[in-house]
């Protein structure tokens, strides 16, 4: 193309100029270009309807604000009569939540604090939203994560990064920053988590809809009757649905549990608080601040509170076994009561782990003797679980049990017991009067739904060192330490005497081969000896047997010979009656002429003991010979012969001697010397 003639004519060049310069601006006001990432707002300049009369949004074509964007792309549009503004596209991170806010729409009702979107809510669609009954200000509903495509003069979204909306009025950037500074500080910028290793519950306060009832302090729980599943809440986080079934501003009853829960914080904040924990060996029991009034179950003879059944108000009949409860604790409390025994100890400085005791001191008394000592004591206690509830209803929990029931009956019972003893017998009496306690005290504890286990007594002090006690156990010690002085002297002396006993035994051990030498010879001997006696005795009794056969043979023939005499004896009895007489007279004169009587007798007796001595062959003179001393003594025979050469022989026969005759005191003499050879 040959442009040259362009340079020779420059006043038509310049025209030409302007000619396409103003094509160009006719075509900018006409094809517009949105980028795909970013969407226009149309604002309408010219219209034939005139303006809007009510609102924000143009919806019937007037000129203003138009309900309808410009995606990305070229658009055709009449010149001069719309501004487009380019408005990014709304971008909402993963686990992040965006919150809208409404320019237009309806008011809102003095009783809502959110714009409700129970009739839908596709903030992409303005016309559909205000036409459906949306509401101007915050919304209930929210955003997730994604990117969205929305009118930005119509909707202001508010993320955590950054804010999303066409400037209108310079104060409306003050009202957004404060809605963003609340739900900063609600962390109302991601989702309520709540993790497995918190180990927590979450207690919902929601912010709108109607308010609670007089005298209720907790919104009791909804959504859960099969009536209502169709507008169930879905914990929270559909506000509209929570509200249409019946849901009520407030701390609500019901509690998040672990999961990820994307709920609007304008609408409701969540407070993270443990999970009860009712360890074993306890029971948890419930005072619950909310429900309905129940009946009194504890029975007619119970006039010291009520029971109730679980989820009524009060104190619940059944308490919480050990475990984890996802329990509101702004809706109730949870008394911890021990169910195994634990331990009350009187004594100041000694706590125990659960602090029952902690403002318990030892026990002032005064004793008998009046000393004034201090008791420590220990308790042990236990509480059956199914009583648990009726110790609690009663004293409110175990602490004021201890401080304003246990601890005055204790002292006091251990105080009259101090006033029967003296300080001594106090101490000495402990088993006693530990035993006595626990058999007498069972039955007080019994009368506040307790077990008593045992009670055991520590020893008295007078609180201050030295005291007249300290003295008194000092005097004590001193005498049971002589007591077992006593007891070592003795054990001593018998260790002495067990030591001699251990040399005597070392010395048997040396010379033991001597004594079974010896002891073997006894045995020998022994043996010997009853082999020796044995032979005697065996002799003995032949000579027995020997003897009684010659005594039988004595006998038959002393028999026979008797007869043979007593027949010769009958035959010479007349021929002596005859001859008596002239023997008689012989005898006499032979008497006379002897010496008298009494030689005949001796002469007749010795001539028949000589027989009887030849007969028998007896030994006249003994081989041993016993003496009796000067005056007396001799054998039996040599007695007996002296007897009958006596004079008394003639007294014994009843003659009368006559006088001495010297033939007679020969024969005496003669008779002495034979027995002496």
């Amino acid at each position: 193309m040959d442009l040259t003639w362009l340079s020779a004519n420059p006043g038509l060049t310049l025209l030409i100029l302007l000619g396409l310069a103003f094509t160009l601006i006719l075509l900018s006001k006409w094809i517009r270009y949105i980028p795909n990432n970013r969407v226009g707002v149309v604002e309408k300049l010219i219209s034939g309807k005139g303006s809007v009369k009510t609102g924000l949004i143009a919806l019937g074509g007037e000129a203003g604000f138009q309900p309808q964007l410009l995606r990305g792309g070229w658009h055709l549009l009449t010149p001069f009569q719309y501004r487009i503004h380019k408005m990014p596209l709304v971008t909402i991170p993963q686990g992040k939540i965006g919150y809208i806010f409404a320019r237009d729409g309806k008011d809102l009702p003095p009783s809502q604090a959110l714009a409700s979107n129970a009739h839908g809510a596709d903030f992409q669609d303005v016309v559909a939203f205000i036409q459906g009954g949306g509401e101007k200000g915050p919304q209930r509903q929210i955003l997730r994560e994604g990117i969205y495509a929305i009118n930005l003069v119509q909707f202001v979204v508010l993320t955590e990064d950054r804010l999303f909306y066409l400037p209108l009025d310079p104060g409306e950037l003050e009202t957004f920053q404060k809605m963003s500074a609340i739900i900063t500080e609600r962390a109302g910028w991601r989702p309520v988590i709540i993790k497995g290793t918190d180990d927590a519950v979450g207690i919902v306060t929601v912010h709108d809809g109607p308010s609670l009832a007089s005298g209720e302090i907790i919104a009791s729980t909804v959504g859960e009757d099969p009536k209502q599943v169709a507008t169930y809440h879905n914990n929270f986080q559909d506000a509209d649905k929570f509200l249409a079934a019946g849901g009520q501003r407030g701390r609500q009853y019901q509690v998040l549990v672990e999961g990820t829960y994307y709920i609007n914080r304008l609408f409701a904040t969540v407070e993270l608080i443990p999970k009860t924990v009712v360890e074993v060996g306890t029971v948890g029991v419930v005072v619950s601040y909310t429900g309905a009034i129940g009946a009194d179950i504890s029975g007619q003879e119970y006039r010291h509170g009520e029971l109730v059944t679980k989820g009524s108000r009060g104190v619940w009949s059944e308490p919480l076994l050990p475990g984890k409860y996802a329990f509101n604790t702004y809706a109730g409390k949870v008394l911890m009561v021990p169910t195994t025994n634990f331990i009350l100890k009187w004594s100041k400085g000694e706590v125990g782990s659960h602090k029952f005791d902690e403002n318990l001191a030892e026990v002032s008394l005064i004793t008998k003797d009046a000393f004034e000592p201090s008791l420590p004591l220990s308790v042990v206690v236990h509480i059956d679980y199914r009583k648990a509830p009726l110790v609690i209803q009663r004293f409110g929990d175990i602490k004021k049990l201890v401080e304003q029931t246990l601890d005055p009956m204790v002292s006091a019972y251990f105080k009259n017991i101090g006033q029967t003893r003296t300080l001594i017998q106090l101490i000495q009496d402990r088993s006693a009067i530990q035993e006595q306690s626990g058999t007498q005290m069972k039955e007080k504890f019994a009368q506040y739904n307790l077990e008593l286990q045992e009670v055991l007594i520590g020893t008295p002090t007078s609180g201050a060192p030295g005291g007249q006690i300290e003295q008194i156990l000092v005097q004590l010690r001193s005498r049971q330490i002589a007591d077992e002085q006593v007891e070592t002297y003795g054990r001593q002396q018998s260790a002495a005497v067990k030591e001699r006993e251990l040399r005597e035994a070392e010395a048997t051990a040396k010379q033991q081969t001597a004594l079974t030498e010896s002891a073997i010879s006894i045995q020998v001997q022994s043996n010997q000896g009853k082999a020796e006696y044995a032979k005697a005795q065996q002799q003995a009794a032949q000579i027995q047997t020997l003897a009684g056969a010659e005594a039988e043979k004595v006998r038959l023939m002393g028999e026979g010979e008797a007869k043979r005499i007593k027949v010769m004896a009958e035959a010479q009895a007349e021929q002596a009656a005859r001859v008596g007489i002239a023997q008689a007279m012989a005898i006499e004169e032979q008497v006379r002429a002897y010496g008298g009587p009494q030689f005949q007798l001796v002469q007749q007796v010795m001539s028949r003991f000589a027989e009887a001595i030849e007969k028998s062959q007896v030994d006249v003179v003994p081989k041993i010979h016993m003496g009796g001393g000067d005056k007396g003594g001799g054998s039996l025979i040599e007695s007996l012969l002296g007897l009958l050469l006596s004079e008394k022989a003639g007294q014994l026969a009843g003659v009368v001697p006559t006088a001495p005759n010297p033939e007679a005191e020969a024969l005496k003499a003669s008779l002495r010397q034979n027995l002496a050879k």
